[in-house]
Protein backbone atom coordinates (compact mmCIF):
# COMPACT_ATOMS: atom_id res chain seq x y z
CA UNK A 1 0.00 0.00 0.00
CA UNK A 2 1.46 3.35 -0.88
CA UNK A 3 1.01 5.88 2.24
CA UNK A 4 1.06 9.67 1.45
CA UNK A 5 4.09 11.45 2.66
CA UNK A 6 2.45 14.98 2.33
CA UNK A 7 1.65 15.99 6.14
CA UNK A 8 -1.97 16.36 7.12
CA UNK A 9 -1.03 17.63 10.92
CA UNK A 10 -2.34 21.14 12.27
CA UNK A 11 0.95 21.55 13.78
CA UNK A 12 3.03 21.12 10.43
CA UNK A 13 4.17 24.88 9.89
CA UNK A 14 3.05 24.77 6.25
CA UNK A 15 -0.55 23.37 6.84
CA UNK A 16 -0.41 26.16 10.31
CA UNK A 17 -0.17 28.90 7.80
CA UNK A 18 -2.44 27.71 5.18
CA UNK A 19 -5.05 27.01 8.21
CA UNK A 20 -4.70 30.32 10.47
CA UNK A 21 -5.68 32.10 6.55
CA UNK A 22 -8.21 29.23 5.26
CA UNK A 23 -10.27 29.07 8.68
CA UNK A 24 -11.84 32.60 8.46
CA UNK A 25 -10.16 35.04 7.17
CA UNK A 26 -11.19 34.66 3.33
CA UNK A 27 -14.08 37.04 4.07
CA UNK A 28 -17.31 37.34 1.42
CA UNK A 29 -17.15 35.44 -2.36
CA UNK A 30 -14.07 35.58 -3.81
CA UNK A 31 -13.17 34.85 -7.63
CA UNK A 32 -10.05 33.02 -6.81
CA UNK A 33 -10.64 31.99 -3.16
CA UNK A 34 -7.34 29.90 -3.27
CA UNK A 35 -5.06 32.48 -4.78
CA UNK A 36 -6.42 34.62 -1.51
CA UNK A 37 -5.15 31.79 0.74
CA UNK A 38 -2.04 32.13 -1.11
CA UNK A 39 -1.64 35.74 -1.45
CA UNK A 40 -2.38 36.08 2.40
CA UNK A 41 -0.11 32.65 3.50
CA UNK A 42 2.85 33.38 1.44
CA UNK A 43 2.80 29.59 0.36
CA UNK A 44 3.15 28.82 -3.34
CA UNK A 45 -0.22 27.84 -5.28
CA UNK A 46 0.51 23.90 -6.14
CA UNK A 47 1.17 23.72 -2.07
CA UNK A 48 -1.67 25.16 -1.16
CA UNK A 49 -3.49 22.84 -3.14
CA UNK A 50 -1.75 19.69 -2.08
CA UNK A 51 -1.83 20.28 1.51
CA UNK A 52 -5.77 21.10 1.36
CA UNK A 53 -6.61 18.44 -0.82
CA UNK A 54 -4.73 15.84 1.40
CA UNK A 55 -5.87 17.21 5.11
CA UNK A 56 -9.84 17.33 3.84
CA UNK A 57 -8.99 13.19 2.39
CA UNK A 58 -7.07 12.35 5.67
CA UNK A 59 -10.36 14.29 7.79
CA UNK A 60 -7.80 16.91 9.49
CA UNK A 61 -10.37 19.43 7.11
CA UNK A 62 -14.33 17.93 8.17
CA UNK A 63 -15.06 20.15 5.15
CA UNK A 64 -14.45 22.80 2.62
CA UNK A 65 -16.99 25.22 1.54
CA UNK A 66 -18.44 28.56 0.95
CA UNK A 67 -20.43 29.97 4.14
CA UNK A 68 -23.45 31.56 3.94
CA UNK A 69 -24.54 34.45 6.21
CA UNK A 70 -27.69 32.11 6.84
CA UNK A 71 -29.31 34.49 9.64
CA UNK A 72 -29.73 36.75 6.29
CA UNK A 73 -31.20 34.03 3.84
CA UNK A 74 -34.10 32.39 6.69
CA UNK A 75 -35.04 32.61 10.04
CA UNK A 76 -32.92 30.61 12.70
CA UNK A 77 -32.36 30.91 16.45
CA UNK A 78 -30.36 28.97 18.85
CA UNK A 79 -32.56 26.26 20.76
CA UNK A 80 -32.24 25.01 23.86
CA UNK A 81 -34.08 21.80 24.79
CA UNK A 82 -35.20 19.59 27.75
CA UNK A 83 -35.46 16.19 27.18
CA UNK A 84 -35.36 13.20 29.85
CA UNK A 85 -31.87 11.66 30.40
CA UNK A 86 -32.86 8.09 28.61
CA UNK A 87 -33.71 10.38 25.79
CA UNK A 88 -30.97 12.32 25.52
CA UNK A 89 -28.70 10.37 23.04
CA UNK A 90 -31.56 9.56 21.23
CA UNK A 91 -32.90 13.13 20.32
CA UNK A 92 -29.35 14.32 19.79
CA UNK A 93 -29.32 11.11 16.67
CA UNK A 94 -31.90 12.64 15.17
CA UNK A 95 -31.64 16.14 15.56
CA UNK A 96 -28.02 15.75 13.61
CA UNK A 97 -29.08 12.61 11.26
CA UNK A 98 -32.27 13.16 10.47
CA UNK A 99 -33.08 16.69 10.72
CA UNK A 100 -31.57 19.16 8.15
CA UNK A 101 -32.25 22.16 9.45
CA UNK A 102 -30.43 21.68 12.78
CA UNK A 103 -26.83 22.34 12.33
CA UNK A 104 -24.89 22.67 15.34
CA UNK A 105 -26.04 19.62 17.81
CA UNK A 106 -24.43 19.97 21.24
CA UNK A 107 -25.12 18.30 24.34
CA UNK A 108 -24.36 21.24 27.27
CA UNK A 109 -23.93 21.18 30.80
CA UNK A 110 -23.68 23.78 33.47
CA UNK A 111 -23.69 23.79 37.34
CA UNK A 112 -26.79 22.12 38.41
CA UNK A 113 -27.42 24.60 40.73
CA UNK A 114 -28.20 27.49 37.66
CA UNK A 115 -30.89 28.52 36.13
CA UNK A 116 -31.55 26.82 32.97
CA UNK A 117 -29.08 23.68 34.00
CA UNK A 118 -32.13 21.07 32.96
CA UNK A 119 -31.83 22.07 29.58
CA UNK A 120 -29.19 19.95 27.92
CA UNK A 121 -29.67 19.60 24.20
CA UNK A 122 -28.82 22.63 22.95
CA UNK A 123 -29.06 23.12 18.85
CA UNK A 124 -29.20 25.53 15.73
CA UNK A 125 -32.09 25.83 13.82
CA UNK A 126 -32.93 27.89 10.50
CA UNK A 127 -36.20 27.42 8.58
CA UNK A 128 -36.53 28.47 4.94
CA UNK A 129 -38.17 31.63 4.37
CA UNK A 130 -42.00 31.65 4.79
CA UNK A 131 -42.05 28.65 6.73
CA UNK A 132 -42.12 28.82 10.87
CA UNK A 133 -39.55 27.98 13.00
CA UNK A 134 -42.11 27.32 15.95
CA UNK A 135 -43.69 25.04 14.01
CA UNK A 136 -41.04 22.95 13.01
CA UNK A 137 -39.30 22.92 16.53
CA UNK A 138 -42.94 21.52 17.85
CA UNK A 139 -42.72 19.01 15.33
CA UNK A 140 -39.36 18.30 16.54
CA UNK A 141 -40.58 18.27 20.09
CA UNK A 142 -42.72 15.26 19.39
CA UNK A 143 -40.48 13.62 16.95
CA UNK A 144 -37.86 13.27 20.13
CA UNK A 145 -39.63 13.28 23.26
CA UNK A 146 -38.18 16.35 24.26
CA UNK A 147 -40.60 18.04 26.89
CA UNK A 148 -39.74 21.84 26.39
CA UNK A 149 -37.36 24.25 24.30
CA UNK A 150 -36.88 27.91 23.93
CA UNK A 151 -35.98 29.29 20.38
CA UNK A 152 -33.84 32.12 21.37
CA UNK A 153 -33.37 34.05 17.75
CA UNK A 154 -30.33 36.31 17.03
CA UNK A 155 -31.06 40.21 16.84
CA UNK A 156 -27.72 40.97 16.59
CA UNK A 157 -24.59 39.57 15.71
CA UNK A 158 -21.21 40.48 17.03
CA UNK A 159 -18.65 38.19 16.08
CA UNK A 160 -19.03 34.77 13.38
CA UNK A 161 -15.84 33.32 12.50
CA UNK A 162 -14.09 30.54 13.49
CA UNK A 163 -10.40 30.30 13.23
CA UNK A 164 -9.32 27.49 15.69
CA UNK A 165 -5.51 27.50 14.62
CA UNK A 166 -4.97 30.77 15.09
CA UNK A 167 -6.21 31.34 18.27
CA UNK A 168 -4.39 28.32 19.53
CA UNK A 169 -1.93 30.32 22.30
CA UNK A 170 -3.70 33.51 22.33
CA UNK A 171 -2.91 35.86 24.87
CA UNK A 172 -5.70 36.24 27.73
CA UNK A 173 -7.62 38.92 27.27
CA UNK A 174 -6.45 39.72 23.47
CA UNK A 175 -8.57 42.03 22.44
CA UNK A 176 -9.35 44.65 19.01
CA UNK A 177 -8.90 48.51 19.76
CA UNK A 178 -12.20 48.94 18.98
CA UNK A 179 -15.61 47.82 19.42
CA UNK A 180 -17.11 45.50 17.08
CA UNK A 181 -20.00 45.87 15.07
CA UNK A 182 -23.33 44.90 15.45
CA UNK A 183 -24.42 43.21 12.26
CA UNK A 184 -28.32 43.37 11.69
CA UNK A 185 -30.08 40.28 10.59
CA UNK A 186 -32.91 40.85 8.29
CA UNK A 187 -33.79 38.29 5.78
CA UNK A 188 -32.95 38.83 2.22
CA UNK A 189 -35.45 37.88 -0.81
CA UNK A 190 -33.98 36.38 -2.88
CA UNK A 191 -35.01 35.28 -6.93
CA UNK A 192 -35.24 31.69 -8.45
CA UNK A 193 -31.70 32.57 -9.95
CA UNK A 194 -30.39 33.60 -6.97
CA UNK A 195 -31.39 30.55 -5.32
CA UNK A 196 -29.73 28.69 -8.21
CA UNK A 197 -25.97 30.64 -7.30
CA UNK A 198 -26.42 30.28 -3.64
CA UNK A 199 -26.82 26.43 -3.94
CA UNK A 200 -24.05 26.19 -6.12
CA UNK A 201 -22.25 28.27 -4.08
CA UNK A 202 -22.86 26.60 -0.97
CA UNK A 203 -21.99 22.70 -1.76
CA UNK A 204 -19.10 21.34 -0.23
CA UNK A 205 -15.66 20.88 -2.06
CA UNK A 206 -14.83 17.42 -2.41
CA UNK A 207 -10.78 17.05 -2.14
CA UNK A 208 -10.73 16.69 -6.92
CA UNK A 209 -12.76 20.07 -6.73
CA UNK A 210 -10.06 21.87 -5.05
CA UNK A 211 -8.18 23.70 -7.97
CA UNK A 212 -7.42 27.08 -9.40
CA UNK A 213 -10.73 27.70 -11.06
CA UNK A 214 -13.00 26.73 -8.25
CA UNK A 215 -16.33 28.72 -9.41
CA UNK A 216 -16.94 27.29 -13.43
CA UNK A 217 -18.26 23.95 -12.63
CA UNK A 218 -20.71 25.98 -10.03
CA UNK A 219 -21.65 27.96 -12.65
CA UNK A 220 -21.88 25.00 -14.82
CA UNK A 221 -24.26 23.21 -11.91
CA UNK A 222 -26.09 26.44 -12.12
CA UNK A 223 -26.88 26.34 -15.91
CA UNK A 224 -25.31 30.03 -16.56
CA UNK A 225 -22.13 31.47 -18.09
CA UNK A 226 -19.40 32.14 -15.06
CA UNK A 227 -19.33 35.85 -16.13
CA UNK A 228 -23.13 35.44 -14.49
CA UNK A 229 -22.37 33.40 -12.01
CA UNK A 230 -19.77 36.02 -10.18
CA UNK A 231 -22.13 39.39 -11.07
CA UNK A 232 -25.22 37.06 -8.98
CA UNK A 233 -22.58 36.25 -6.47
CA UNK A 234 -21.16 39.41 -5.94
CA UNK A 235 -23.82 41.38 -6.20
CA UNK A 236 -25.16 38.74 -2.99
CA UNK A 237 -22.23 39.78 -1.43
CA UNK A 238 -22.90 43.58 -1.55
CA UNK A 239 -26.16 42.68 -0.12
CA UNK A 240 -24.70 40.56 3.18
CA UNK A 241 -25.69 37.22 2.15
CA UNK A 242 -22.13 35.56 1.97
CA UNK A 243 -20.36 34.53 4.37
CA UNK A 244 -16.75 33.22 4.13
CA UNK A 245 -14.15 30.70 2.23
CA UNK A 246 -13.46 28.00 4.84
CA UNK A 247 -12.18 24.98 5.57
CA UNK A 248 -13.66 23.91 8.60
CA UNK A 249 -11.44 21.54 11.63
CA UNK A 250 -12.95 19.22 13.73
CA UNK A 251 -14.24 21.20 16.80
CA UNK A 252 -13.90 18.39 19.83
CA UNK A 253 -13.62 15.20 18.06
CA UNK A 254 -9.78 13.68 17.57
CA UNK A 255 -8.46 14.20 14.05
CA UNK A 256 -7.34 11.41 11.95
CA UNK A 257 -3.70 12.06 13.44
CA UNK A 258 -5.15 11.33 17.07
CA UNK A 259 -4.73 15.58 17.57
CA UNK A 260 -7.28 17.50 19.05
CA UNK A 261 -7.69 20.84 17.38
CA UNK A 262 -9.95 22.06 20.71
CA UNK A 263 -10.85 20.31 24.04
CA UNK A 264 -13.25 22.71 25.63
CA UNK A 265 -16.21 24.90 23.83
CA UNK A 266 -17.65 26.81 26.21
CA UNK A 267 -21.27 28.91 25.58
CA UNK A 268 -21.07 32.21 28.10
CA UNK A 269 -24.17 33.86 29.24
CA UNK A 270 -24.33 37.63 30.43
CA UNK A 271 -27.32 39.27 31.79
CA UNK A 272 -27.39 43.41 30.84
CA UNK A 273 -29.43 46.07 31.69
CA UNK A 274 -31.91 46.20 28.66
CA UNK A 275 -31.45 48.92 26.58
CA UNK A 276 -27.40 47.92 26.78
CA UNK A 277 -27.50 44.73 24.69
CA UNK A 278 -25.89 46.51 21.40
CA UNK A 279 -23.23 48.09 23.88
CA UNK A 280 -22.42 45.15 25.66
CA UNK A 281 -22.44 42.76 22.97
CA UNK A 282 -20.18 45.07 20.58
CA UNK A 283 -17.53 44.97 23.92
CA UNK A 284 -17.78 41.61 24.36
CA UNK A 285 -17.26 41.34 20.76
CA UNK A 286 -13.84 43.08 20.30
CA UNK A 287 -12.39 40.12 22.26
CA UNK A 288 -10.31 37.74 19.96
CA UNK A 289 -11.05 34.27 21.32
CA UNK A 290 -14.66 34.56 20.67
CA UNK A 291 -15.51 32.62 17.71
CA UNK A 292 -19.59 34.05 18.07
CA UNK A 293 -21.00 36.57 19.78
CA UNK A 294 -24.74 37.43 19.72
CA UNK A 295 -27.49 39.33 21.46
CA UNK A 296 -30.02 36.83 22.05
CA UNK A 297 -32.70 36.72 24.73
CA UNK A 298 -32.52 33.96 26.75
CA UNK A 299 -35.74 34.04 29.01
CA UNK A 300 -36.64 33.53 32.25
CA UNK A 301 -35.54 29.87 31.99
CA UNK A 302 -32.01 31.60 32.14
CA UNK A 303 -32.50 34.32 34.05
CA UNK A 304 -33.25 36.79 31.42
CA UNK A 305 -29.01 36.50 29.71
CA UNK A 306 -29.37 38.61 26.61
CA UNK A 307 -25.54 38.49 25.49
CA UNK A 308 -24.09 35.06 24.26
CA UNK A 309 -21.03 34.20 23.01
CA UNK A 310 -18.82 30.97 22.34
CA UNK A 311 -15.06 30.46 22.85
CA UNK A 312 -13.07 27.25 22.31
CA UNK A 313 -9.64 26.12 23.40
CA UNK A 314 -7.69 22.87 24.91
CA UNK A 315 -7.30 24.42 28.71
CA UNK A 316 -10.50 24.59 30.40
CA UNK A 317 -8.87 27.00 32.57
CA UNK A 318 -7.61 28.80 30.14
CA UNK A 319 -11.10 28.91 28.65
CA UNK A 320 -12.26 30.75 31.91
CA UNK A 321 -9.29 32.76 32.64
CA UNK A 322 -10.81 34.23 28.78
CA UNK A 323 -14.23 34.95 30.27
CA UNK A 324 -12.61 36.65 33.48
CA UNK A 325 -10.83 39.14 30.87
CA UNK A 326 -13.80 39.68 29.20
CA UNK A 327 -16.10 40.18 32.87
CA UNK A 328 -13.61 42.67 34.25
CA UNK A 329 -13.54 44.62 30.84
CA UNK A 330 -17.15 44.96 30.84
CA UNK A 331 -17.28 45.95 34.47
CA UNK A 332 -14.12 48.53 33.58
CA UNK A 333 -16.67 50.03 31.16
CA UNK A 334 -19.51 50.52 33.99
CA UNK A 335 -22.09 47.72 32.50
CA UNK A 336 -23.42 45.96 34.80
CA UNK A 337 -23.94 42.57 34.59
CA UNK A 338 -26.87 40.79 37.14
CA UNK A 339 -26.13 37.20 36.07
CA UNK A 340 -23.65 35.10 34.15
CA UNK A 341 -22.47 31.27 33.37
CA UNK A 342 -21.24 28.74 31.41
CA UNK A 343 -22.74 26.26 29.97
CA UNK A 344 -19.87 23.87 28.39
CA UNK A 345 -20.19 21.49 25.39
CA UNK A 346 -19.65 17.80 24.78
CA UNK A 347 -20.92 15.36 22.96
CA UNK A 348 -21.30 17.52 19.54
CA UNK A 349 -21.93 17.10 15.63
CA UNK A 350 -21.88 19.91 12.77
CA UNK A 351 -23.43 20.30 9.85
CA UNK A 352 -24.50 23.18 7.69
CA UNK A 353 -28.41 23.69 7.77
CA UNK A 354 -30.51 23.55 4.86
CA UNK A 355 -32.05 26.56 3.92
CA UNK A 356 -33.67 25.97 0.44
CA UNK A 357 -37.41 26.64 0.67
CA UNK A 358 -37.52 23.74 -2.11
CA UNK A 359 -35.58 21.26 0.41
CA UNK A 360 -37.79 22.00 2.54
CA UNK A 361 -41.18 20.90 0.85
CA UNK A 362 -39.26 17.82 0.13
CA UNK A 363 -38.84 17.46 3.64
CA UNK A 364 -42.20 18.04 4.37
CA UNK A 365 -43.26 15.47 2.15
CA UNK A 366 -40.74 12.78 3.19
CA UNK A 367 -41.99 13.12 6.99
CA UNK A 368 -45.45 13.20 6.17
CA UNK A 369 -46.58 16.69 6.44
CA UNK A 370 -48.36 19.27 4.39
CA UNK A 371 -45.61 22.00 3.72
CA UNK A 372 -48.12 24.46 3.75
CA UNK A 373 -49.24 23.22 7.39
CA UNK A 374 -45.63 24.63 8.37
CA UNK A 375 -46.10 27.84 6.77
CA UNK A 376 -45.03 30.61 9.43
CA UNK A 377 -47.82 33.01 10.92
CA UNK A 378 -45.17 35.53 11.74
CA UNK A 379 -46.43 35.38 15.58
CA UNK A 380 -43.13 35.95 17.68
CA UNK A 381 -43.46 32.17 19.83
CA UNK A 382 -40.02 31.18 21.46
CA UNK A 383 -40.88 28.58 23.78
CA UNK A 384 -43.19 25.07 23.55
CA UNK A 385 -44.22 22.38 25.98
CA UNK A 386 -44.38 18.07 25.28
Amino acid sequence: MITSTIPIQITDPINARILAVSEDKIQGFQRDPVGEVVRESGIDLAVVIERIQAMLRAGTIRRVRQTLMATNLAPGALVAWQVPADKLDAAFDYMFQQDPFSGHVVIRSADPATPGSNYKLWTTLKVPQGYSMQKHAEFLLGKTGAEHFRLMPAKRLFVLGVGHVRRRGMPIGSKADVSADAMDVNVVKLNDLEWRVLVALKREFEPDEIHENLWQPRADEAGIPLQTFYEVAEDLNQRKVIGRFSTFLEHVKPLADGQRVTRFNALFHWAVPPGREIEAGREVGRHHILTHAYWREGGPEFRNVNVMAVAHGTDRDVVLQHKAAIDEHLKGLGIPVSYTNVFWGGRSEIKPSEISPLAYRDWCHKVGLDPESMRSSDLPEQTGSA
